[in-house]
């Protein structure tokens, strides 16, 4: 403990009171300080593909749109919206007044110009793809924005919730990739950056100008600590207001009646879900036979019981479970060691000097499984996968990688055999970023290589059609081809396991999860901790 309080000291501001809950009035003022595992690699969002960057630029910057509790499309920078009649046209009228945190009013050269940014082949960005299908952009007056599609996307509207609009007074004419931007943030957003010390933590305030109100809470604190249980024990000592619980600290370390005095456990079906990838550019996993005999000897089951303790469930996809474009007919792979065996010998791999690892051309089948350090579930199902594979006469190392290194030597350059790693779900089906084969290149994500005719057409499809019955039987196809290619080992969709101090009031759970009001937390007066 003494440990945890040495490093962690010098985030302790003045507390006014001991945490104890605290129904009352709303009030505004207090310091929210949430554990995060993985430090932010940019906090400029046209650049940041990792949720670590993309949780702070949430909160420093804005999009014209956003999705509301209920999961339903709403305005944030843009007050309202038509679309034409052949959904080619889509005319945004923005809000009046709005100002950048420096001062500088915001008008729809800001969104044109975020818009040229992401086109321009010089960003190094994985999102444009969807903007480049755009046909014309132009800029009406100050507050009114239109774009013009060749064709019709079927997410053309939503897309425009996935960009955060940046600042061309602060980076026109300037090489993206060395702005100072990317170190100190400048958005429209509820909270203003004010400092990041890299590896500890990163602090925004409430911005008293933000269109939406002025937050209730005056402060966030993210403080990077890459360890779960180092983490949970800041949390009980009060070092911490918020983090992602594991499955073994929701159901089994916070049943005591100090702990529930202090906190508030929720848990709800993820929009994620974790996969051990393959690099398809590497001849050992470019036979489909290869790739179906890992499934095989994989235990989902014994994943989700034995790591998730029960707390989410098995993955056969990219969707999520009980959604509208989930296919759950698609073929599935049980724990068949025996099965696995047998394709594995199919494609020529057995065990011919009886060492216990199966060889073909005198080469052992051996590789390596990446994975982050700080995500405890990702390394024991590593460790799970890795004695089943044994099993079978597959010899797997697993290594663990700090995040940044992870991302930076591993995975953007392509430098790694296979990946236990997790996705985010969009709420809109569109996978072409992810899957099509055209988004193979550095820092694309796509990056274990997977392409195949059919999957690009029918992603094509997918997203030129806006009826939602036609396009779910694109994808249903669509998920059907990666069950049998099994580019992944889809391993599990996880149960969210978010805990707040309970002194935070104004959290109402909805199909968005809990931090879609986040403005509109609070903490009543009597009840607050910190000065500011």
């Amino acid at each position: 403990m003494a440990l945890i309080l040495t490093l962690f000291g010098c985030d302790r501001r003045e507390t006014l009171h001991p945490v104890e809950s605290h129904k009352g009035p709303v009030a505004y003022g207090d310091t929210i300080i949430e554990g995060t595992i993985g430090d932010a690699n940019t906090l400029l969002p046209v650049l940041a593909s990792d949720s670590a960057s993309s949780e702070i630029n949430g909160l420093v910057y804005s999009s014209l749109v956003r999705y509301d509790k209920d999961l339903k499309i709403k305005g944030e920078l843009a007050e309202s919206w038509e679309i034409s009649a052949d959904n080619l046209t889509i005319t945004f009228h923005l809000r009046p007044g709005v100002t950048w945190h420096d001062g500088t009013p915001f008008t729809a050269e800001d969104v044109l110009f975020t818009y040229r940014l992401y086109i321009d082949p010089k960003t190094p960005t994985a999102y444009a793809e969807q903007y480049r299908q755009v046909a014309t952009a132009e800029v009406l007056d100050p507050t009114t924005f239109r774009v013009s599609y060749r064709q019709p996307l079927a997410k053309a509207l939503i897309s425009w919730g996935e960009i955060s609009v940046l600042p061309r007074h602060l980076l026109e004419g300037e090489d993206v990739t060395k702005s100072p931007l990317a170190r100190h943030p400048v958005g429209t957003g509820p909270f203003r950056f004010v400092e990041w010390k890299p590896g500890e933590k990163i602090v925004l305030e409430a911005n008293p100008d933000y269109f939406e109100g002025r937050p209730y809470l005056d402060r966030v604190v993210y403080r990077i600590i890459p360890d779960e249980s180092t983490m949970f024990l800041e949390l009980q000592a009060g070092g911490l207001d918020t983090m992602g619980l594991n499955p073994i600290q929701y159901q089994t370390q916070t049943d005591s009646p100090a702990f529930k005095r202090q906190f508030v456990k929720y848990r709800y079906p993820a929009f994620a879900y974790t996969y051990l990838g393959y690099n398809l550019n590497r001849p050992l996993f470019q036979d489909k036979r290869v790739r179906q005999a890992l499934s095989y000897a994989i235990n989902k089951k014994e994943i989700v019981e034995g790591v998730l303790l029960g707390l989410g469930q098995e993955a056969t996809g990219p969707y999520k479970p009980g959604t509208w474009p989930y296919n759950p007919a698609v073929k599935r792979y049980p724990y068949n060691p025996e099965r696995a065996r047998a394709l594995l010998a199919e494609a020529g791999w057995t065990d011919s000097d009886g060492d216990g690892i199966l060889d073909k051309d005198g080469k052992p089948f051996a590789f390596t499984i990446v994975t982050n350090q700080g995500n405890d579930q990702r390394v024991k199902s590593g460790e799970i996968i890795q004695r089943r594979f044994r099993e079978i006469g597959v010899d797997v190392k697993l290594r663990v990688i700090e995040w940044a290194s992870f991302l930076n030597e591993f995975i953007n350059p392509g430098n790694f055999d296979a990946t236990i790693l997790g996705w985010t779900v969009p709420i809109d089906p569109d996978g072409y970023n992810v899957w099509h084969s055209s988004k193979t290149g550095p820092r694309e994500l796509n990056f274990v290589g997977f392409k195949n005719a059919e999957v690009d057409e029918l992603l094509e499809k997918g997203r030129r059609t806006l009826e939602t019955a036609e396009r779910k039987k694109y994808y249903d196809r669509f998920q059907e081809i990666l069950a049998e290619e099994q580019p992944y080992t889809f391993l599990y969709v996880p149960d969210a396991l978010p805990v707040v101090a309970s002194r935070f009031q104004g959290i109402e759970p909805a199909p968005a999860g809990i931090t879609y009001n986040f403005i509109r937390w609070y903490v009543p007066k009597e009840a607050q901790k910190y000065a500011r």
